[in-house]
C-alpha cells in the first residue's frame, strides 16, 4: 500500500500529495513552491488576522469620526454577554456624536451597534433573573437583542445595582448628577426616586456621583467631588452614603468613587461591601462588614488622581471568579472577598500605573482593560482596549506610594489612628512631626496577623515642635500599622513606601 503525506495550507485548499519513496528532493521542492504560489494566488485579497501589538488591537479603538467628539472618547464599561464582549463609549457632558454601544466578536472585530446612543455612560450589570445585561441605557438579552431605556439615554449613567425589595423585576440606576431611578427590567419604564444632591446635602459644589452597590439590605453610593477647596479644608462636598429603603445616611464627607463587593453568604464572613475614596493624606477604604462600617487607609501611588475629574473610573470588580481586583489612585490591589471574624486583611498591592482604567473583565480567556486615553487636548479623542493575561499586571510599575493617617491634624492624647496598609512594599519609612510646645511620644503598633491583634513596634520621642523619622529594616512588614500619641497636639504621621 502506498503512503502519502498531506500538506494542508488552509481550509480553502486541497492537500498536495507527495510520494516520498518515488520523488526526488528537487521534485519535492518544486511541488512545495507550486503549492505555496497557488495558495498565495487564491488568498489574494483575503484579509489577514487583525494587527495587535502587545495585547492592543488598533482596530478596536473607540473614536468618533472626524470631529464628532471634541471632548473625550472613553470606554466606560465592559461586559461579556451573548457570546460577545460589549463596550460602551462615553463623551464628556453628553456632547458629541458617533460613539455609543459596541459589540466585539471572537474574531476581534468590532462594530458600533445600530441602537448605539452617544452619551456619558459607565454602568453595567448582569441581571440573571431577567436574562439581560444592562450597559449604558441599554438592555441586552441572551440572544444579543438590544433595547434602549429611552427615558434615561440623555443622562450620564454611572451605576446599575440590584433592587432592595424586588430584585427579580427591578434595578436601580445612578446618574452622575445625583438622580436615582428605579427601572422595570421588562417594560424598561423608569421612575425617579431621589435627587441625591438634596438628600445628601451637597451645597456650593458640583456633584460628581460615581459607583454604587447594593447588599446587606442597603444601597451604597459614592460622590467624588474634590478640588483645591477640599484639599485646603474649605469645603467637604464628597460623600459616601447608604439607603436602607427608608432613609439616606451619610457615612463619610470625603470624596468616594468605587463601590463593590462579592455576592456571598456567611461562609465568606458576610456579603461585605467595599468603597474607596481619599483624603488629603491617604486613600480611604471603607468596608461594611455584617452591618458595621470599618475604616482602613492605603497609600497613594500618585498625586495625579487628587481631583474629581482625574479619578474616572476607579473600580472594585471581579478579576476572576471569586477574586476581587481593586484599582484606586494609580495602584492595583488584590482584595480578598473574605471578612472572617469581621476583619479585612490580605490586601496586597500588585502594581502602580498611570493608565485610566474605567473597567476591566475577563472574556474568552483574556483579561481586558478599558481606557480613556486621548482627549481633545492631544488631538482626536480616542481610547483602546488591552487584552492579555491578568498576571501581566505584576510586570507594570512596581508598587510604591505615600500617605498616612494624619497631616497636620489636631489629635487628642491617647488617640489611635486608623490602620494603614504596610504589606507589599520593599522600602518603608515613617515621618513623625508635631506642633506642641512640649515633647510628644508617638507609639507605632503593627498587626502582622491582620485580625486586630496589635503589638507595639516602638515608641519615638519627638521634641517640642520637632521631627523624627524612622526607616524600617529591609524585610520587615505587617498587614497594618497604626500610631498613637501621649499628648494633645497637631500631629503629622506620614509613610513613604518605595
Amino acid at each position: 500500500m502506498k503512503q502519502y503525506t498531506t500538506l494542508q495550507f488552509s481550509k480553502r485548499h486541497k492537500g498536495v500529495f507527495i510520494r516520498p519513496k518515488h520523488c526526488s528532493y528537487p521534485v519535492m521542492v518544486v511541488l512545495l513552491i507550486m503549492a505555496v504560489c497557488t495558495a498565495s494566488a487564491e488568498n489574494a485579497g483575503v484579509e489577514g488576522p487583525p494587527v495587535q501589538v502587545n495585547g492592543v488591537f488598533p482596530n478596536l479603538t473607540v473614536m468618533a469620526k472626524g470631529t464628532g467628539s471634541d471632548s473625550e472618547a472613553g470606554i466606560g464599561a465592559l461586559i461579556p454577554w451573548a457570546e460577545k464582549l460589549w463596550a460602551v463609549g462615553y463623551v464628556a457632558h453628553i456632547r458629541g456624536e458617533g460613539l455609543g454601544l459596541y459589540e466585539i466578536g471572537e474574531d476581534m472585530t468590532m462594530r458600533r451597534h445600530p441602537a448605539a446612543v452617544t452619551g456619558t455612560f459607565a454602568n453595567r450589570m448582569a441581571h440573571w433573573p431577567s436574562g439581560q445585561a444592562f450597559i449604558g441605557p441599554h438592555a441586552i438579552d441572551a440572544g444579543g437583542n438590544v433595547r434602549t431605556i429611552e427615558s434615561l439615554k440623555k443622562y450620564r449613567l454611572t451605576a446599575t445595582v440590584s433592587h432592595l425589595t424586588d430584585p427579580n423585576n427591578k434595578v436601580y440606576f445612578l446618574g452622575m448628577e445625583g438622580r436615582f431611578w428605579e427601572v422595570d427590567v421588562r417594560t424598561l419604564e423608569s421612575k425617579l426616586l431621589f435627587n441625591l444632591v438634596k438628600e445628601l446635602e451637597i451645597k456650593n459644589a458640583k456633584e460628581h456621583f460615581k459607583g454604587a452597590y447594593s447588599a446587606q439590605g442597603r444601597v451604597v453610593v459614592a460622590n467624588n467631588t474634590y478640588d483645591e477647596k477640599e484639599f485646603s479644608g474649605r469645603r467637604d462636598a464628597g460623600r459616601l452614603a447608604e439607603w436602607d429603603g427608608k432613609k439616606w445616611t451619610i457615612i463619610e464627607r470625603n470624596p468616594f468613587v468605587g463601590v463593590g463587593g462579592n455576592a456571598s453568604g456567611d461562609s465568606y464572613g458576610g456579603n461585605t461591601i467595599y468603597a474607596t475614596g481619599w483624603t488629603k493624606s491617604s486613600v480611604v477604604l471603607r468596608a461594611l462588614v455584617k452591618g458595621k462600617w470599618q475604616r482602613y487607609l492605603l497609600p497613594k501611588a500618585s498625586h495625579t488622581w487628587d481631583h474629581a475629574w482625574n479619578t474616572e473610573w476607579m473600580r472594585i470588580r471581579h478579576a476572576v471568579t471569586e477574586r476581587l481586583l481593586m484599582d484606586v489612585h494609580g495602584m492595583f490591589y488584590e482584595l480578598p472577598a473574605l471578612s472572617y471574624e469581621g476583619r479585612i486583611w490580605g490586601i496586597r498591592p500588585i502594581c502602580s500605573h498611570l493608565r485610566v482604567v474605567p473597567d476591566f473583565c475577563h472574556w474568552r480567556g483574556l483579561f481586558v482593560m478599558a481606557s480613556d486615553q486621548i482627549d481633545h487636548d492631544e488631538g482626536q479623542p480616542q481610547s483602546g482596549l488591552w487584552f492579555g493575561n491578568i498576571d501581566e499586571l505584576w510586570s507594570m510599575g512596581k508598587p510604591a506610594g505615600w500617605g498616612g493617617p494624619w497631616w497636620e491634624t489636631p489629635v487628642k492624647a491617647g488617640t489611635v489612628s486608623d490602620p494603614f496598609l504596610m504589606t507589599g512594599f520593599d522600602k518603608k519609612v515613617v515621618h513623625l512631626a508635631h506642633e506642641s510646645d512640649r515633647q510628644v511620644s508617638f507609639t507605632v503598633e503593627v498587626d502582622f496577623l491582620g485580625n486586630g491583634t496589635w503589638k507595639t513596634y516602638a515608641s519615638f520621642s519627638v521634641p517640642a515642635k520637632g521631627y523624627v523619622h524612622h526607616e524600617f529594616p529591609d524585610g520587615f512588614s505587617a498587614h497594618w500599622v497604626r500610631v498613637s500619641v501621649d499628648r494633645d497636639c497637631t500631629a503629622t504621621v506620614y509613610f513613604m513606601y518605595n
